[in-house]
């Protein structure tokens, strides 16, 4: 058992090494472009809800 978390710490630490991490400027970008998809889709998820209440609040 020892020897499998050796093993996987090991692997872990190798595939660690692998990894290209973004500069500061690429990770604000990203950020950016996420907080401006969420805002855009809980715009159309509000507009969507407040059309679909309308509209039952209409039939009923």
């Amino acid at each position: 058992m020892k020897d499998k978390i050796v093993n996987f710490v090991n692997d872990v630490v190798k595939e660690m090494k692998k990894v290209t991490w973004p500069k500061k400027e690429e990770l604000r970008e990203s950020t950016g472009i996420v907080i401006i998809a969420c805002l855009i889709l809980a715009a159309f998820v509000y507009v969507v809800d407040r059309v679909i209440s309308t509209v039952v609040s209409g039939i009923f």
